[in-house]
């Protein structure tokens, strides 16, 4: 509808009522227009109007249901002002038609006739002031629906970028779960390094004082023996005795593998070939009910690792699969490339793997015993039927190769250990070990300072080099040592341990050499911390030892000084 607030529409098409009242209202400054006719007036409330000012007489016969349909469809903010102009005492009471005007017209107000100027003009004004609001109204509720509409439709764009911010959202979440999960995985992978770290330095120490007890024991209980008679009786404790203390130094031998610290001989092997090599001992070890077979790709590298010490292991591995299958089912020995493996994978450094992996059809593992399973001395065989040290051994022998050992299992989808080892494509080969010298008979000559912090050991040691006809002079010190060379003592040889408090037997060689370079320097240990390169050119005795080992090692430096 056309906006005109402030316009009056005038139907008294009889009379002079239209020249006046449109004569009253433009003197007042009111707009007017005249309309003669019923749908004349219909066709200009279209346009816009204010108010209305009409005459009973002229509607009295008219048809007002147009005008009153209309009147009923108005906008909810709109209730057009009619002003009627009645006869002199034409009050609703005695005027019927006035009665029906106003129930047709709704929002009417009465003006007797002959009205006052001043009166027309207040009522006009107050009936504009009306339509002004409804207009004022109108246009507050257009500018309402307007903000819904902005609002309806900025809450569907909100929504929409909530929707696309929730998938994004839910698309971060994943992989940041991924991640945690992965971090996860990592800090679980760093403690159970470091734990066993942790474990692999106490059981080494543990093993190196073993070692030294055993080192006492043997060497006693050989020296012993020589000087027993035949007793039946004595020999046989002293034999038992003997091999109880040599299966002490194969349970040391594994708690220096745990921990890292055995003699391993590292050299280029196949995989493919060592696996075919121990199939019929595999066979024979798992018995005819266990079917086992060798699955590998093709053109798989060679590996850097000491091939005596993997094949324990792998033998370790199908044994304990064999152990899982309770007699019967499937063994699988699965070598494969793992190439571009960073540390997340395993706690590898980053480079070109090879893993030799025993897959079983067992019953598997639950989390917490898969956790333990490397542990020392865990093992869930019955008593009497384990150490516990079998994965113990095979993960320090793995990560000493520079390797690593990855057990995976559930319950109910079977176990696979695989040992990855760095392909020999990318790690330098280490130069073979140079031949010992033929042995000789011993020398039984010669003065020898031996050097060993521990008492009981250097007296056992003493002992076995006085046996061979040695002269001894022993110390238990580096310091002491060094005095002894100080003092102008030129011994024919140095024997040394190596685990010593201030100055290790490597760091006293160093100085010995200052001021003796030509004496022949033989260093005993009980670990295998030492590389070529820290011996510099020094003889190694692996503790416990012989007197047998002791004398051809002797011997040999000794002939060739």
């Amino acid at each position: 509808m056309p906006d005109r607030p402030e316009r009056v529409l005038i139907f008294a098409p009889a009379g002079r009522d239209t020249q006046v009242a449109q004569s009253v209202l433009e003197a007042s400054g009111t707009e007017t227009s005249a309309c003669y006719s019923l749908p004349a007036l219909l066709a200009e409330i279209e346009q816009g109007v204010g108010a209305v000012i009409v005459t009973d007489e002229a509607i009295a016969q008219a048809n007002v249901q147009p005008l009153a349909s209309w009147l009923r469809g108005q906008p909810p903010w709109a209730d057009l002002p009619f002003i009627v102009l009645t006869r002199q005492g034409g009050s609703i009471e005695r005027n019927p038609a006035a009665e029906r005007l106003t129930s047709a017209l709704a929002n009417v107000s009465l003006l007797e006739r002959p009205f006052h100027a001043t009166t027309l003009v207040s009522v006009v004004r107050s009936a504009l002031r009306a339509r002004r609001r409804q207009y004022m109204a109108r246009d507050a509720l257009d500018e309402r629906d307007r903000l819904l509409a902005e609002l309806s439709d900025e809450r569907g764009a909100l929504e929409q970028r909530v929707a696309e911010r929730t998938a994004d959202l839910a698309a971060a979440n994943i992989v940041l779960q991924r991640e945690i999960e992965a971090k996860n995985r990592a800090e679980n992978q760093l403690r159970q390094s470091q734990k066993l770290e942790t474990m692999g330095q106490l059981v080494g120490g543990v093993a190196h004082d073993f070692n030294n007890l055993l080192m006492v024991i043997l060497s006693s209980l050989e020296l012993l023996r020589r000087r027993t008679g035949n007793d039946p009786l004595t020999l046989r404790l002293l034999d038992s005795a003997r091999r109880g203390a040599e299966r002490g130094s194969v349970l040391t031998k594994r708690l220096l593998a745990f921990a890292r610290k055995q003699d391993l001989e590292p050299e280029r092997t196949d995989l493919v070939e060592l696996a075919a090599g121990m199939t019929d001992l595999l066979h024979r070890s798992v018995g005819p009910q266990i079917e086992i077979e060798v699955r590998h790709e093709s053109e798989v590298p060679a590996v850097i690792v000491d091939r005596i010490q993997l094949e324990m292991a792998l033998l370790n591995l199908v044994v304990n699969a064999r152990d899982a299958l309770a007699g019967t089912g499937r063994i699988a020995i699965v070598i494969r490339r793992e190439p571009d493996v960073g540390a997340a994978e395993a706690p590898l450094a980053a480079g070109d793997y090879v893993s030799i992996g025993v897959e079983d059809s067992g019953p598997g593992m639950d989390a917490e015993t898969l956790r333990q399973a490397v542990e020392p001395f865990f093992s869930t065989k019955g008593v009497g039927q384990g150490t516990g040290l079998g994965l113990s051994m095979v993960h320090g022998m793995a990560r000493q190769s520079g390797g690593a050992f990855v057990l995976r299992s559930q319950p109910g989808q079977g176990t696979t250990a695989s040992i990855w080892l760095p392909s020999a494509e990318h790690v330098a080969i280490p130069a073979p070990a140079v031949p010992s010298a033929p042995v000789q008979a011993p020398a039984r000559t010669g003065t020898i300072l031996m050097v060993d912090d521990d008492e009981l050991v250097a007296a056992s040691t003493a002992a076995m080099l006085e046996d061979l006809g040695y002269a001894v002079v022993t110390r238990h010190s580096a310091r002491e040592a060094l005095e002894v060379l100080g003092s102008g003592t030129v011994p024919d040889l140095l024997l040394t341990d190596q685990a010593m408090p201030v100055m290790t037997g490597v760091e006293l060689a160093a100085q010995v050499r200052r001021l003796r370079p030509g004496l022949p320097i033989l260093l005993a240990t009980g670990y295998a911390e030492l590389s070529g390169s820290d011996l510099q050119g020094m003889a190694k005795l692996t503790k416990p030892f012989s007197q047998a080992e002791l004398a051809r090692e002797l011997n040999r430096l000794l002939l060739s000084a």
